[in-house]
């Protein structure tokens, strides 16, 4: 079978479509042929040496995606081959075959595609902790969301006005602006640099958002922090742009409430992981939770999704397809 491994930290380059021995399930494992792999952040941290470094080379990228069981191995009952299933971290997932621990597997409803489920599930489920868990969204509530038009940041505004929130998004270009306001976004500011807090705190009424969703790096930190209002969230996320330094806990404005935000908290127990993902799922058969593929590669194009993702220039989910792998 073929993977995109990396033998070397580095850019876009240094990924390789091998060819490597199909993997036999071992107990409580299950190995799934992979329909469709989500490109991540993450990937790239991974393929830049920052992630997996206590992993020997070669690594092979990807943690996502949406197939179809082929085999179990010992003890697993609660699948069986040829079962529809997602994944939101699987090592290996950039692959034509991956081996998942069964626990980690999520059964798909017949209505929701493959690439729906390989666009939804990473993103998703963060997008949902954000919103329902890390704060809380309730009705009146006014957010502000860095990246409004990539894959999370869709799908937050989404989330934060199903539940009743108002929602500012930020985007990085004008073109991007259009897909902020499908998702729901009441305001849209464009820029690149951290000069949008006045802007934020006008649109919010004049007293700043009730929570900040932020995964853009240090640029846009200390604007994030002068657009909260008293007593406010700064929900702090995206490792791979690099963080904001120390922190002076002393200096901290407003009496504000500061965290990092990481999605596997949502999902500690194989329970909790079915049942977020089962809610994802059923606001996406309601109509309630659209999910935008920004664009689909073959699997030997994976290089060139991941220069397209630091670009900047891309909107909604990225797809790698194995089945297109030559």
């Amino acid at each position: 079978m073929r993977v995109m491994a990396v033998r070397r930290a580095g850019g876009p380059d240094v990924l390789e479509l091998v060819d490597v021995p199909e993997p036999t399930p071992g107990p409580g494992q299950a190995l799934v042929e992979v329909h469709a792999a989500g490109v991540n952040f993450m990937d790239i941290g991974v393929r830049q040496g920052l992630f997996w470094t206590e992993m020997p080379y070669p690594k092979v990228l990807g943690v996502e995606g949406a197939g179809r069981v082929r085999a179990v191995g010992e003890g697993v009952d609660a699948i069986r081959p040829g079962e529809r299933v997602a994944w939101v971290y699987a090592p290996g997932s950039y692959a034509e075959h991956v081996i998942v621990p069964a626990a980690a597997l999520v059964p798909l409803p017949d209505a929701i595609d493959d690439r729906t489920a390989a666009a939804v599930m990473m993103q998703g489920l963060t997008a949902s902790h954000f919103a329902t868990d890390f704060y809380p969204v309730q009705p009146g509530d006014v957010a502000l969301v860095h990246a409004a038009a990539g894959g999370v940041g869709l799908l937050l505004t989404q989330i934060i006005k199903l539940r009743g929130g108002r929602a500012i998004g930020r985007v990085s270009r004008q073109e991007k602006v259009h897909a902020a306001i499908e998702a729901g976004a009441d305001h849209v500011i464009v820029g690149t640099e951290g000069d949008f807090a006045d802007e934020v705190i006008r649109l919010s009424g004049g007293d700043g958002v009730h929570v900040v969703y932020d995964g853009s790096g240090p640029t846009t930190f200390q604007g994030s922090l002068a657009s909260l209002r008293r007593s406010g969230t700064f929900c702090w996320y995206g490792p791979v742009l690099g963080a904001p330094g120390p922190i002076d806990i002393m200096s901290l404005p407003h009496s504000i409430k500061i965290g990092y935000a990481v999605f596997s908290d949502h999902v500690p127990t194989p329970e909790a992981l079915r049942a977020r993902s089962e809610q994802l799922f059923d606001w996406i058969l309601r109509g309630e939770l659209k999910v935008r593929i920004g664009a689909t590669y073959p699997l030997a194009q994976a290089a060139r999704a991941h220069a397209d993702m630091e670009a900047r220039g891309t909107v909604g989910k990225l797809l790698l397809l194995p089945e297109d792998a030559a």
